[in-house]
């Protein structure tokens, strides 16, 4: 196994580099097969977050799959290699594992514990396995995280530390109020369909909103949205689908609002959200000179400056000048943003009666917030499973040798049953079958004890040359153990989520 993983994540990486290096669908797609076309990689995933981009490739040498890695990451997210290396990590072999099954089981999640990752995972494997750029080792490793992560979550208490960034986001919102008092009567606004908007939608009718309004680019999706909510028991929540162009017209109607969306441009400007509340902004006559005079003390916790956006939909999330942290005020309108990049302009957050909270805020609430005493077994689960998967891998390795040499005594046996059939050509049935058992069951107690005792030293740490080892002993033709190899690769059942 020569697993080797390159990436950046919220732990890593400022949210503004995380925002320029977001992978849209189609990239993501294109990345993995670039990948799988770069010399050192033979197979890759790609695990996409709002908050973690990661590439996981087998690679056959360290040096070369670190630069190469790097460098398509660079090229697909379109931030400069010189620009994103100091926020890359690297894990190679058992420390990628390790790092994968802790991501699954929410310990290097924003929020501790959430388990809305095993669907991302789940959803990193399936393009892989779609697109075949993940092998075996990929697939195996997924679907282990997988496992590992529902472990987790079902031996552990990890489920009270965590909790997904919708709900996170809501009580952040809420401030010092009950989410479910905050939010009850509230008329909702949730700005995309996928599967964060849902989880969004969702949360907000179990906490209590009268309403909910669901605005999409694909009007099918957000109608299918709808018609879930309206499915859903106990909440009696109203809920309506509309096209993104009216959303201007339901922003002024709105107490909160939800933003998850793919777009490449800002979905709600500074200026959409002042004019929805009816408060005189002009984001062009700030003077960012005055902001940066501001004594650090006097500014919000949300972020000593925030990127100002520009003034129409459609521009680019980046250009953006700094402007002041949020006034004071009663609050007239909640914005919750859990995209990346950004879907509503940071400079919303400083107008009259606006509170907003992004990805940026959410990281640095989520710093001060306690752990449950669960981490620690949850810690220990994943050291475990890490020590099994590596053990059950080296297995594996061994096992396609193990599978010749079997398939070569039996070639053996075959071949002198042959040679006695033609020197005692008398033999009846019984007694050939007596004689064809014999020989059978000698070669196989012949065999049992080393190939056992193979398997077992293989699953050890420094276990790979025993493969080797017993090729060579046994003069295994190299093509009959690649053989095996290619038959249990190519099995149709292997590896499908």
């Amino acid at each position: 196994m020569s697993l080797l993983v390159v990436g950046l994540s919220h732990r890593s990486a400022p949210v503004s580099v995380l925002e320029r290096a977001s992978l849209a669908a189609d990239t993501q797609t294109k990345l993995l097969q670039d990948t799988l076309a770069a010399e050192p990689a033979t197979e890759a995933a790609v695990l996409a977050t709002c908050n973690r981009i990661e590439l996981y490739a087998d690679v056959d040498k360290f040096h070369a799959g670190v630069a190469e890695l790097s460098t398509l990451l660079a090229q697909h997210s379109g931030v400069g290699l010189d620009e994103l290396t100091p926020y890359l990590y690297v894990h190679y072999e058992d420390r990628a594992v390790h790092h994968l099954f802790s991501v699954a089981c929410g310990l290097d999640s924003m929020v501790v514990g959430e388990g809305q990752i095993l669907g991302q995972i789940k959803d990193a494997l399936a393009l892989g396995q779609e697109i075949h750029t993940a092998g075996r080792l990929l697939n195996d490793l997924f679907q282990q995280a997988l496992r590992v992560g529902k472990r987790a979550h079902s031996e552990t208490g990890i489920d009270r530390a965590g909790q997904s960034l919708v709900t996170f986001g809501l009580q952040q919102l809420a401030g010092d109020a009950d989410p479910a008092a905050w939010a009850g009567g509230k008329r909702a606004l949730v700005i995309g369909a996928g599967s964060m908007s849902s989880l969004a939608a969702a949360t907000l009718a179990r906490t209590g909103v009268s309403e909910i309004v669901v605005a999409n680019r694909t009007r099918a999706r957000a109608d299918r949205l709808v018609e879930i909510l309206h499915q859903a028991d106990g909440t009696g929540v109203r809920a309506r689908a509309v096209e993104m162009a009216v959303v201007a017209d339901e922003l002024t109607r709105a107490d909160v609002v939800v933003s998850c969306t793919g777009a490449t441009g800002l979905v709600l400007t500074a200026e959409a959200v002042a004019g929805a509340l009816g408060v005189p902004y002009d984001a062009a006559v700030e003077a960012p000179a005055a902001a940066a005079a501001a004594a650090p003390g006097d500014l919000d916790q949300h972020a000593a400056w925030v990127e100002n956006g520009s003034a129409t939909a459609a521009a680019p999330r980046t250009a953006r000048a700094l402007v002041p942290a949020q006034s004071t005020g009663p609050v007239r309108l909640a914005l919750l943003d859990l995209a990346m990049p950004r879907d509503i302009d940071g400079a919303a957050h400083r107008i009259d009666g606006v509170r907003l909270v992004d990805i940026e805020s959410l990281a640095e609430a989520s710093a001060d917030a306690p752990m449950a005493a669960d981490v620690d077994q949850v810690r220990t689960i994943v050291g475990d499973e890490v020590a099994a998967f590596g053990a059950a891998q080296r297995a594996a390795h061994v096992a396609p040798t193990v599978v010749a040499l079997r398939t070569m005594a039996a070639d053996v046996v075959a071949g002198e049953i042959a040679r006695l059939d033609g020197r005692l050509p008398d033999l009846n049935e019984k007694q050939r079958a007596e004689i064809t058992q014999t020989v059978r069951r000698v070669v196989d107690k012949l065999l049992h004890a080393p190939t056992v005792r193979v398997k077992q030293l293989a699953s050890e740490p420094g276990g790979a040359g025993y493969a080797d080892a017993l090729r060579e002993l046994f003069d295994l033709d190299p093509q009959t153990v690649a053989a095996v190899s290619r038959a249990d690769l190519n099995d149709p059942n292997r590896g499908r989520s």
